[in-house]
């Protein structure tokens, strides 16, 4: 009992900052989604009977947005998990200068993501961006990249895998770090290939790590806001626009607090729906193996 008020009291602090940090704008959040708080109420929030729910169910933005978010997350953190994988295999291997290539990877997760989305604009820029440049230079001529929506939509998942692979990479090549090598020795010493190594061996003991990463990035993936609102600022005609972009323009240009809030705690629900179903599908599948390792 006495261990247990303890570590009560040593978790005290960090229990009060996520409440100030979490808990307490989440409840705002929820207290203005019932609210008209715009410029027709004097920014005064005045209760609406719930009319901000009624008006986002049949609001075809926000649903486009959500559709746009979803796709935006699935593919980036998809080609992050399979990217992170192939660097952290590459830098587990005993290379020369090892050290130096690994802090060289963490550059792009280092970069403030303001800074990153800026220099993929400048290198995007229609005509006299580098990309341009060079596409000139060999006979052809510049192209709007920006400004075309299938061309804007896929630079914009390119310079989110490009920031945040590292960090991905980092938390399997963590992972890597504690198979014990011995295990793999086995194996290679019952005629394993490397693949099946990685099928057999690798892979199941990542899972945790792989679903970790899975998780931190898929939570900040579908709350994207700075990369878009920087690098393509939602367009062109909304084709890259996220809920908390949405959210974001609700609040501060239009000056609908009480919708803007009510877009976010949607984003929020929405998160929790996808991550909890991945949980349950990981936790199903986890002890399916354990039953047929046991059997």
């Amino acid at each position: 009992m006495k261990a247990r008020t303890a570590s009560l009291l040593l978790m005290a602090p960090a229990l009060l900052l996520l409440a100030a940090v979490f808990v307490y704008p989440l409840l705002r959040y929820g207290w203005l989604s019932f609210q008209a708080s715009s410029v027709l109420t004097g920014l005064v929030p005045v209760p609406n009977g719930g009319a901000n729910w009624g008006r986002l169910l049949d609001d075809a933005r926000f649903w486009a947005d959500a559709f746009q978010t979803l796709r935006f997350a699935v593919c980036s953190v998809a080609l992050e998990l399979a990217g992170g994988l192939g660097l952290a295999l590459l830098l587990h291997r005993p290379l020369r200068g090892r050290g130096t290539l690994r802090a060289l990877t963490l550059l792009p997760w280092a970069l403030p993501t303001t800074v990153m989305a800026l220099g993929w604009r400048w290198i995007l820029n229609d005509p006299h961006g580098p990309l341009n440049a060079a596409i000139r230079s060999l006979g052809g001529s510049s192209y709007g990249f920006l400004s075309t929506p299938a061309t804007t939509w896929f630079f914009v998942v390119l310079a989110d895998v490009w920031k945040t692979l590292p960090f991905v990479a980092l938390l399997l090549l963590a992972g890597l770090q504690t198979i014990p090598e011995d295990l793999e020795e086995a194996l290679r010493l019952e005629g394993a290939g490397r693949l099946q190594i990685l099928r057999r061996l690798t892979l199941p003991l990542l899972v945790p790590y792989l679903t970790l990463a899975l998780l931190f990035r898929l939570a900040q993936a579908l709350g994207v806001f700075d990369l878009i609102q920087v690098l393509s600022g939602g367009g062109p005609a909304g084709s890259t626009e996220s809920l908390a972009l949405y959210a974001y323009l609700n609040a501060m240009r239009f000056l609908d607090f009480g919708y803007a809030a009510t877009v976010m705690l949607a984003t929020f629900l929405l998160l929790l729906v996808l991550l909890g179903g991945g949980w349950l599908l990981w936790r199903r599948g986890d002890l399916q193996g354990r039953r047929e390792r046991a059997a």
